[in-house]
């Protein structure tokens, strides 16, 4: 018979059985240790003493002890240790003793477990087949009554269950193994310290090597995005990404053509809030502005979109379309050189109400010519009065330009 009482974690020699420490008595599945189980009222010994039932389980006389159950690693075709939990006793009757995952029984355990019988008759009992797969701590209840029983510790278990670090819960699993020795973790040995399974694409990488877009790292349980890529290895993670991106440019910043021009700026004062920067393009002609913007190394040198920001000091719903066009010039280029073909971006009709803003669509592409970098590019802004139907002056308050960039800085 091969159970051991623990007291307060240790083990102690003060065995419930005739054997060593560790209780080591073998019982294969033809001859199990068997462990004779009765029932009756606890007593200030139970270690739920006031919980639950008011009886408990008395394995070989003993109340509710908590045990050891030996078990071998999986060599042998059969490298377990059974042992047969005899209720046959008639105290056993309406208390079938099972196994579970924790004392409140939330979870029952059922693998190797086997049953016969009805408790309190002859014949009956439970049998675990116990192996380095057990869990490393069970609990043996009753199915129908709470705290009767109490645990049974497992030493040559691989199987930890609810294993707790800094307060989280991790239920690795033999699918989910945690690689915490410098190896690598392979698609198998996936694990998530948040206690969230990781699937193939959420590769835990905890060896000092970089994680990439396939290798995303998932520690606070919120999926990571390719650009999202948390790195463990000492080195800085990329916070800007190449991409689309804007320079808004005001009416300030701008100037009339001396031929067709807008008007001069003005600063025009509301009777509320703030005071407009405006460029007035008027309906009875096309107008022209200018404005130069050096774009940044990474810029790709593709081609740009607009959107205007506008309003018009009056009442009519007319519409209005904005017109853009540029040319870069690199050192030593002749400025004395036309613009690129220039895009009408969709007109845009007025809301009715004097001085409210106004926002035109994105703008089609914009090729400019001679784009490249490390230049200076001129754009020419218009109103195309054949395109709208506006009545009175247009007044541009910016430009806002998209531009899409090929790296994350000007490296």
């Amino acid at each position: 018979m091969a159970l051991t009482k623990v007291s307060k974690s240790l083990i102690s020699t003060d065995t419930v059985f005739s054997v060593d420490a560790l209780g080591g008595v073998y019982g294969n599945s033809s001859s199990p240790v068997s462990i004779a189980v009765t029932v009756a009222s606890k007593t200030a010994g139970h270690p739920y003493n006031g919980d639950g039932s008011s009886s408990a389980y008395f394995l070989d006389g003993v109340e509710a002890p908590a045990i050891l159950l030996n078990g071998a690693d999986d060599v042998t075709s059969d490298s377990g240790y059974y042992y047969r939990f005899d209720q046959a006793n008639s105290s056993n009757s309406g208390h079938p003793l099972r196994f579970y995952l924790d004392a409140a029984k939330n979870t029952a355990y059922t693998t190797g477990v086997t049953t016969s019988g009805t408790p309190g008759n002859a014949g009956a009992y439970t049998q675990i087949d116990v192996d380095a797969d057990t869990p490393k701590v069970i609990y043996y209840q009753c199915s129908s009554h709470a705290y009767m029983g109490n645990y049974a510790a497992i030493p040559a278990s691989k199987n930890f269950y609810n294993l707790a670090v800094g307060g989280v819960t991790i239920t690795s699993t033999g699918a989910e193994l945690n690689i915490l020795d410098g190896v690598t973790s392979t698609t198998a040995e996936l694990n998530i310290l948040d206690g969230v399974t990781s699937t193939t694409a959420e590769l835990n990488i905890l060896d000092g090597v970089t994680s990439t877009a396939a290798e995303l790292n998932i520690l606070d349980g919120v999926t990571a995005t390719a650009t999202e890529i948390n790195r463990l290895d000492g080195v800085a993670s990329v916070i800007k990404t190449a991409g689309l991106e804007t320079i808004y440019v005001p009416a300030a910043a701008m100037y009339p053509n001396t031929t067709d021009g807008s008007s001069d700026l003005e600063q025009v004062e509301l009777s509320n809030g703030p005071e407009l920067k405006c460029l007035d393009f008027a309906a009875a002609a096309d107008d022209f502005a200018q404005f130069t913007v050096i774009f940044p190394k990474s810029w790709n040198e593709g081609t740009v979109t607009f959107q205007a920001f506008w309003t018009v000091t009056g009442t009519n719903t007319g519409t209005v379309a904005w017109g853009l066009s540029g040319i870069s010039f690199a050192d030593n280029a002749s400025i004395n050189t036309a613009f690129g073909t220039q895009v009408v971006a969709t007109a845009k009709a007025f809301s009715g109400t004097s001085n409210d803003m106004t926002v035109s669509a994105v703008s089609g592409a914009v090729t400019i010519a001679n784009a490249a970098v490390d230049t200076q590019t001129y754009f020419q802004v218009s109103r195309d009065v054949s395109a709208d139907s506006q009545s009175g002056d247009a007044r541009l308050l910016g430009i806002k330009l998209f531009f899409t960039t090929d790296a994350a800085n000007d490296a």
